[in-house]
């Protein structure tokens, strides 16, 4: 092609043969003289947009600019849309507004492209600003440009911004799409509307949309989130006959609804049903799976899955370790839960604060209160910091081991490594104290957890209250034993010898 005497088919193909000849397109469009010549620089531009070049665009858009003719509404729109590709939205919005003072035209695209660099970058309330402006530029919204605000609101978990958007489209003579549908299922998705996903799931055919493999998977998980596991596998079994192919998503979405139900039989079924879809479960689906057990308390059933993830090559990963680990600590297999905590390393899954938390209670179920300390103690040289789990059970343990001086200490230890200690560490701490009969302790803990913005719970007084209990009934007996005549030390001793054995 010709323009202004010159050659511009290298520049086309450059431009149009993808990114890795974006280099090319912009050698050859910085060659040709700077006036005349912008189409062949847009055409660059929007190669270096396809290839994420957001400086090469800029770049060429400020070419433009020396030619002292102001860059056209195309230029602008293909340096807007490259800049938002690269997630750079402050750039992408500062040549919108660009625009407006070298007096170029905005049009729909260029409010697209603004709203979508928005969305990428997860502003949507800049996005429905620049979607409110559009009016007032004389810019009618297109399917584009609301579907590009659904997705900003999604991703800001903005559902009932989201369905708003949708349920005005109508109104705006725009139809909602597949696309549109899509962007509003996955907002209730992730904010566990499950009612409205599934509304907006059954709408769909009735605007002669006919639902996805996508579609179905979030109102599959939405129903997850929602503990709605009878409802995920009812989808879960509509997919075929709306000729919607379950894949792997979609298995493991439905046996994480049974996961978080408990359901493991259920779960277990889904997973062995994945090799007959001929579908290959992941650490995800494994995952899933083994947490169902754990929360039936099924540890056995979770070293099976386990152990069959190696045998079919899938790596274990921190959240399948810390499941299994999680699954034999309930029942008190504490050394089996330490054995998978050490294997970790050499299934390169380093351990995080989950699987040493649920080690650490595994040895507190167990009252293995020495072992609880020293995993405590080793987070530090892995370089993971004891969160407020990892301090309360091992509190809790060193509580059931009898050692409250050891649990005050880890108490003050919380407050010294900014900690923040909760009704649990609180009502251990206690507990501790009460076992021993140091009802004085007892209290001032009791007094300090307002101090620390804590509330006392049910546990807490009880655990006060029979601390006080114990004293009580401790001076009662001693009246009664210096009736023998025996000296202060002994009485003394003999009382709480007498109180432990109640």
């Amino acid at each position: 092609m010709l323009l202004m005497g010159h050659d511009l088919t290298g520049v086309e193909v450059s431009a149009s043969s993808g990114s890795p000849d974006w280099q090319s397109a912009v050698h050859l469009a910085q060659k040709l003289p700077r006036i005349g010549n912008e189409k062949a620089f847009c055409k660059a531009i929007v190669a270096c947009g396809r290839a994420k070049q957001w400086q090469a665009a800029l770049q060429l858009l400020s070419t433009i600019f020396a030619s002292r003719a102001p860059p056209s509404v195309y230029s602008f729109n293909a340096t807007i849309t490259s800049c938002g590709n690269a997630s750079e939205w402050e750039l992408a919005l500062s040549l919108l507004l660009q625009m407006v003072s070298v007096q170029t035209l905005t049009s729909v695209v260029s409010y697209n492209a603004g709203i979508s660099a928005s969305e990428k970058a997860g502003k949507w309330q800049m996005g429905l600003f620049l979607l409110s402006q559009m009016p007032v530029a004389r810019c009618v919204p297109n399917e584009t440009s609301i579907n590009s605000g659904i997705s900003a609101c999604e991703k800001g978990s903005e559902w009932q911004m989201a369905l708003f958007l949708l349920s005005q489209m109508p109104a705006g003579r725009v139809v909602p799409d597949e696309i549109s549908f899509s962007a509003g299922i996955s907002a209730c998705e992730k904010s566990g509307e499950w009612q409205m996903a599934l509304s907006l799931l059954h709408r769909m055919p009735v605007a002669s949309i006919v639902p996805d493999v996508i579609n179905f998977n979030a109102s599959i998980s939405a129903c997850a989130k929602g503990g709605e596991w009878q409802l995920a596998l009812a989808l879960l079994s509509q997919m075929p006959v709306a000729r919607a192919v379950p894949d792997e998503i979609s298995f493991n979405a439905g046996i994480s609804s049974c996961e978080k139900d408990g359901e493991w039989q259920v779960a277990l079924f889904l997973l062995s049903q994945m090799p007959m879809a001929r579908l290959v479960p992941n650490v995800i689906s494994f995952s899933a799976g083994i947490s169902a057990c754990n929360r039936g308390g099924e540890w056995q059933m979770a070293l099976v899955l386990l152990s069959h993830m190696r045998a079919t090559m899938v790596m274990p990963n921190e959240v399948t370790f810390s499941a299994s680990i999680s699954a034999c600590g309930k029942v008190g297999e504490w050394q089996m839960a330490l054995a998978l905590l050490s294997q970790m390393s050499v299934a390169t899954a380093l351990p995080n604060e989950i699987c040493f938390n649920a080690g650490i209670s595994s040895c507190e179920k167990a009252g293995e209160w020495q072992m609880a300390l020293f995993l405590l103690s080793q987070m530090p040289i892995v370089r993971l910091l004891p969160n407020e789990v990892s301090f309360s059970a091992s509190i809790s343990a060193c509580e059931k081991g009898g050692e409250w001086q050891m649990a005050l200490f880890l108490l003050s230890r919380m407050q010294a490594t900014r900690v923040v200690p909760n009704e649990i560490s609180f009502s251990a701490g206690i507990s501790a104290c009460e076992k021993v009969g140091a009802w004085q302790m007892a209290l001032f803990l009791l007094s300090q957890m307002p101090v620390a913005r804590v509330l006392p719970d049910e546990i807490s007084f009880s655990a006060g209250i029979s601390a006080c209990e114990k004293a009580v009934a401790v001076a009662v007996c001693q009246r009664h034993l210096e009736g023998f005549g025996l000296t202060e030390e002994l009485v003394t001793r003999s009382a709480s010898e007498v109180f432990t054995l109640k």
